[in-house]
Parts: structure tokens; C-alpha cells; sequence
């Protein structure tokens, strides 16, 4: 049972908008806000839930930061509607209490940070994260030290929106395990989706397909990730007309390319159970927040595939924004990626010895960590 739930109707367009709280840890909840047409509570529900597991796992003895619980926003809204912006406002006007006390939020799939943090100073806020700022000795001093790390380019793409991805990469590079020749396919090309494509292809993975809201675009000799990320707007579709001439626009489903690795990194329940049986690749690592239902992950165990679960793959982000507003890591690329490699690269082999030991999968052996570290 949850710690707190909230629906919200938007009194101009009639929009709804959730927020939950599946727990509160040192009176605090952390998880990002996302804008999509269909979200629902239950939606909303589940990816608090999973909030609460990823503080649970990347908890460091002895850092200063420790595991808040999970909390998660949502708006039954597109974010190319042109009431977007107006309706996030007003969530988040809605929603000011919660921030100011509970609730620390961030981008999350539809809404991009920049504009969370204009529209935190038009409420009155200093931040979206102002219920940890309270945990702070000097506020000021940390909410810097976020600052700085956001302000830090790393190849022509903002720090921030890499850890998430480099993250997912660590992780899914430790379960291959040195494997060669592999072959990948990305499905979502937004930040986490697109830094997880750079740091696969920077260690020698070919990533073979991505999927955005267009379609497909593939290339079994390995697209040209950087050119790609050059040529995605802020949404992460990528400018076909950008493409060399041995890339392919496809028609087909990206569940249907040939590859080792698979990376769902956009919508929740991307893969479902009818879904499993396409599924090519032998690993699959979760950057979406719940990317796979649970039919569809039972159904993948049952033939072999290894699910790495979202609150284990997708944690980065997170672990960062805390790592560095309390001041565990400085605010630049060296140590972020350095604290990100240790713990998730460490984490991901624990979960996998584990799941191997017990005959179980990654999953559950997250699960027990998560508890026991929790």
C-alpha cells in the first residue's frame, strides 16, 4: 500500500495527473514526473514503487547521502500537446506542498528538466528538489554543487543527461561480460535511450537499431551513434535526412531485429507477454522504467533470456542527482562516471551471482538486495 496518492484534474483542460509516494525515508520520496497520453495512477503506482527499490540498491555505507523512499508524478498528457506547458504549471502548482516537503522530482519520460526548473522558479520554488535541499546542512551549497554538474558538457551533450545512459551501459557491458560481437537495439533515443547508444558503441557494441517515434532506422554493420545524436531533436527523433546511404528506415518492429542485447529505453510495459516470443536478443536490460510486464518477464525466463530489471539498470540518474547534492562525488564527469561504474558494474555482478546461485532470476536476486540494503 502506498504512503500517499494523489489524482489531479486540470480545472482548463480537464487533464488528470497522479502522484505517489510509495514510501518516505528520512521524510523524503524521490522519482522523476513524465507527461504521456494513456498514464494512469496504476502506472504511476508501479514506478514509485520502483523508485523506492532503486534508492534501496545503490546505497553506499558511509556516503552521505542515504536511500529515500520512492515517489512518482504523471500527467495523462502528451508532451507535443500545445496545453503541455500550461498544464505542467499548473501540476505543478497543484502539487507546490508536496514539493516544498516530500517530494523531489525530476525529468522523467515527456518533460525535460530545463523546463521543470523554469517553471519551479515561476511557482516560487528554488528547485524540484527542495524537499532534499531541506536535508542539507547549506541548502545553497548543494543545490551548487547539482548546478555545476548539470552545467558540465561532455561531447556536446550536458552531463546530465548522460549518466542515466552511461549507467544502463555499465550495466548491461557487465552482464555480457566481455562477450564479443555483440549486436544491440535501442528502443527510445531520448537521453537515456541515446547515452546508453554512445557508451555501448564507445566499447566496441554495435548498435544495430534504433527505435523513436518515427520508426526504426537500422544498419547491421553498426549505425553511427554520434552522428545520430547529432541529428535528434529534443525529443530524441532523429533527422532521417541525416542518415548515411547504408542506413535503413524501416517498417518492421525493432523486436524483430536480430541482435544479443536489448535495451527498451522509452514507455513502460513495452514488452508484454504476446511480445516475448519475438524477442531475439538473449539480454535484456531495462532502461525504461518498467519496460517489461511481468507476464512477458516470466515468459522470456522460460526461454533463457536474462531480464536485468529497470531498478537495477536505470538507477544512475537518480544515485547522481544525491551523489552530488550532498556531496559524495564532485560535480564532474570523472567522478560521476567513475562512481557510477563501481557501484552499478559491482551491483549488476552481485544480482547476477546471486540469481545464478539460486536458480532464480535478476529480478528476485534485486529484489533480496534491495530488501536487505532497504
Amino acid at each position: 500500500m502506498s504512503y500517499l496518492e494523489v489524482v489531479w484534474t486540470d480545472e482548463v483542460t480537464g487533464r488528470k495527473g497522479f502522484l505517489v509516494i510509495d514510501r518516505l525515508r528520512q521524510g523524503a520520496s524521490s522519482g522523476g514526473l513524465r507527461m504521456r497520453d494513456g498514464c494512469t495512477l496504476d502506472e504511476v503506482r508501479d514506478l514509485a514503487r520502483g523508485m523506492t527499490l532503486k534508492e534501496a540498491v545503490v546505497r553506499v555505507p558511509g556516503d552521505r547521502y542515504q536511500p529515500f523512499g520512492g515517489g512518482k508524478g504523471g500527467i495523462d498528457c502528451s508532451p507535443h500537446d500545445p496545453e503541455a506547458r500550461g498544464v505542467l504549471h499548473r501540476y505543478l502548482i497543484a502539487m507546490r506542498p508536496l514539493l516544498e516537503t516530500v517530494w523531489s522530482t525530476g525529468e522523467d519520460l515527456g518533460v525535460r528538466q530545463d523546463v521543470l526548473d523554469e517553471l519551479a522558479g515561476e511557482i516560487g520554488l528554488r528547485s524540484t528538489i527542495d524537499a532534499a535541499l531541506r536535508l542539507l546542512p547549506d541548502p545553497e551549497e548543494g543545490l551548487g554543487r547539482v548546478k555545476a554538474g548539470f552545467a558540465v558538457d561532455v561531447d556536446g551533450i550536458s552531463l546530465a543527461d548522460l549518466v542515466g545512459g552511461y549507467g544502463v551501459a555499465v550495466c548491461a557491458l557487465a552482464a555480457l561480460r566481455g562477450r564479443a560481437g555483440v549486436r544491440a537495439v535501442i528502443q527510445g533515443f531520448g537521453s537515456m535511450g541515446g547515452a546508453t547508444a554512445r557508451y555501448l558503441a564507445r566499447s566496441g557494441v554495435a548498435v544495430v537499431g534504433i527505435a523513436d517515434d518515427l520508426g526504426l532506422v537500422v544498419n547491421p554493420a553498426g549505425l553511427d551513434v554520434e552522428r545520430l545524436l547529432a541529428a535528434r531533436d529534443s525529443f530524441g527523433r532523429i533527422d532521417r535526412s541525416s542518415l548515411r546511404a547504408s542506413d535503413t528506415v524501416s517498417d518492421g518492429h525493432w523486436l524483430d531485429v536480430d541482435c544479443e542485447l536489448l535495451v527498451p529505453a522509452a514507455i513502460s510495459y513495452a514488452i508484454t507477454e504476446p511480445d516475448a516470443g519475438r524477442v531475439r536478443a538473449r539480454l535484456v536490460v531495462e532502461a525504461a522504467n518498467c519496460a517489461t510486464t511481468p507476464e512477458a518477464e516470466a515468459a522470456l525466463a522460460a526461454r533463457g533470456v536474462t531480464v536485468l530489471p529497470d531498478f537495477v539498470a536505470n538507477v544512475a540518474t537518480n544515485a547522481w542527482w544525491w551523489w552530488t547534492l550532498f556531496g559524495d562525488i564532485e560535480p564532474t564527469e570523472a567522478a560521476a562516471f567513475a562512481k557510477i561504474a563501481a557501484v552499478l558494474g559491482g551491483l549488476t555482478d552481485a544480482v547476477l551471482q546471486r540469481s545464478a546461485a539460486a536458480g532464480g532470476t535478476p529480478r528476485a536476486a534485486a529484489l533480496e538486495i534491495a530488501s536487505a540494503l532497504g
